[in-house]
C-alpha cells in the first residue's frame, strides 16, 4: 500500500469517480481512506440491482477481508462457500475451499448488498456520493488534459466538477472511456450468452459449475436463501436456442448440460423473472491518460463464464488507488498510472487467455479440465500478489 502524502490542489476534489458500483465504490473508499477528497457520481439509486454472477473468487474475498468490510457482507446473510463442484459429462469433481487470511470461505453477495456496503465504507472515510447523477461530458483544458466532468441530476439540475484526475468506473458502456477515446489493447472473440434466475429451495452446498460440449450452467448460493442458477450457450447460438423463449431455453440448456442438477433446480421455486445476457466480447483497454484512469469493466472486461469480474474490479481498485495516490502525492502522473496498468495487465493476461478458451465452448472434456487448472493457477497469482499487502483498517472521516 502506498504511503504518499496527498498534495492539496486548488480544486474542490482530488478525484472524481464516475460510477458507484463495485469498482467505483472500492476505488473511492481506498482513496478516501488515504486522505483524498473524493466525489462519486452514480447515475442509479443506492442499492439498485444489476446484472451479475455475484460469485467472488479467492482474491476478491481476500480484498474484502483486508479492507475490513467482509464482516458486513457476512452479517447481511451472505452464505460462506466452502466447496466448489465441477460437473462434467459423467463425472463430478468436488474441491474444498481453503480458508485464507481473514476468511473461512468464498462468498457471492447480491449487488444490492455489496455495492451499498462499499459505498457506505467510502462515505465513512469521507467520500461524497451523489446518486442520480448522469455524467454527460468530460471536460478538458486547452492542452487536451481531462480536468473534470459535467452532467445532469435526476431532478433536471445540471452540475459540473473539477479534479486532478477523473476515474471512469462506469461499466462496459463507459462514457469516460469513449470520451477519452481509450484504445483497445486486446479484444476477445468468444462469447457466452446466459439466462439466469434466482431460486429458493434449491440444495446447493457451494458453487457448482456445469459443463457440456456447447453449453454450460451453474449454481451460486447468495443472500436471502436464494441460489442464482444460470444456463449458457455460445453467443451466436443465443438467438436460436434461448432468445425467443428464455424460460424454455433455460430449462432446455440446463437439462442438456446436467440433468441431475436441473432436477434439483426444478424442486425449487423461481423468485421473480428470468434475466438474460446475450454475450459480449472481452477487451482490455488502455486505462490511463492525462487526467484520467479507468477501473473495472470500463477498462477490462472478459466473458462471464469464469465469474471473475467482481474479483477483477476489487483487485484493480486497489492498484488504481495506489497509482492515483502516488500521483496526488507528487509522483509523475504518467509513470504512476502506467505502473497501474502494467500490473493490471500482468495479472490479467493469463486470466483473459484462459477465459477466452473456456468461453469458446468447443474444448473436449480433457482439455476443459486442463483449462480449469490453468485458471486456478492464474487466480493463485492474484492471491499471492494481494496477500503480500498489509490490511487496511476502516478510517472514519474527520
Amino acid at each position: 500500500m502506498t504511503t504518499n502524502t496527498i498534495t492539496r490542489r486548488p480544486t474542490t476534489h482530488d478525484a472524481i469517480v464516475v460510477g458507484g458500483r463495485v469498482a467505483g465504490a472500492a476505488t473511492a473508499m481506498l482513496l478516501a481512506r488515504r486522505g483524498a477528497r473524493v466525489l462519486v457520481l452514480e447515475r442509479g439509486s443506492r442499492g439498485a440491482d444489476t446484472l451479475s454472477t455475484h460469485a467472488l473468487m479467492r482474491a476478491g474475498v481476500l480484498q474484502l477481508a483486508r479492507w475490513g468490510v467482509l464482516e458486513r457482507v457476512a452479517a447481511a446473510g451472505t452464505p460462506a462457500i466452502r466447496e466448489v463442484r465441477f460437473h462434467h459429462p459423467g463425472e463430478t469433481i468436488t474441491v474444498p475451499v481453503k480458508p485464507g487470511p481473514g476468511y473461512e470461505g468464498l462468498c457471492a453477495p447480491r449487488r444490492t448488498v455489496l455495492d451499498p456496503i462499499l459505498l457506505d465504507a467510502a462515505e465513512e472515510a469521507g467520500a461524497e456520493v451523489r446518486f442520480g447523477a448522469t455524467v454527460r461530458t468530460v471536460e478538458r483544458d486547452a492542452a487536451g488534459r481531462v480536468t473534470g466532468v459535467s452532467g445532469r441530476l435526476r431532478d433536471g439540475r445540471t452540475f459540473s466538477a473539477t479534479a486532478p484526475v477523473v476515474i471512469g468506473a462506469d461499466g462496459t458502456r463507459s462514457l469516460v472511456a469513449r470520451a477519452v477515446d481509450a484504445p483497445v489493447l486486446a479484444r476477445g472473440v468468444a462469447t457466452t450468452a446466459v439466462v439466469y434466475g434466482y431460486f429458493t429451495g434449491v440444495e446447493a452446498r457451494g458453487y457448482e459449475w456445469c459443463f457440456a460440449p456447447g453449453a454450460a450452467g451453474g449454481l451460486v448460493p447468495t443472500n436471502d436463501g436464494e441460489t442464482l442458477v444460470f444456463a449458457g450457450v455460445p453467443g451466436p447460438a443465443f438467438r436460436d436456442r434461448m432468445a425467443g423463449d428464455v424460460e424454455a431455453g433455460f430449462w432446455s440448456v440446463l437439462e442438456e448440460v446436467t440433468p441431475a442438477v436441473a432436477e434439483r433446480v426444478r424442486d425449487g421455486r423461481l423468485r421473480g423473472r428470468f434475466r438474460s445476457f446475450p454475450g459480449m466480447p472481452g477487451y482490455l483497454r488502455r486505462s490511463h491518460g492525462p487526467g484520467w484512469a479507468l477501473v473495472g469493466d470500463a477498462g477490462y472486461f472478459k466473458d462471464p463464464i469464469t465469474a471473475h469480474g467482481m474479483t477483477d474490479a476489487l483487485r484493480d481498485a486497489e492498484l488504481a488507488a495506489d497509482a492515483v495516490t502516488a500521483f496526488l502525492g507528487g509522483a509523475g502522473e504518467h509513470g504512476a498510472l502506467a505502473a497501474y496498468q502494467a500490473r493490471r495487465d500482468g495479472l490479467s493476461a493469463d486470466l483473459f487467455r484462459v477465459t477466452e478458451a473456456i468461453a469458446a465452448h468447443a474444448s473436449d472434456p480433457v482439455r476443459l479440465k486442463e483449462l480449469l487448472i490453468e485458471l486456478s493457477v492464474s487466480m493463485s497469482a492474484e492471491v499471492e500478489e494481494l496477500s503480500s499487502r498489509p490490511p487496511m483498517a476502516p478510517t472514519l472521516a474527520a
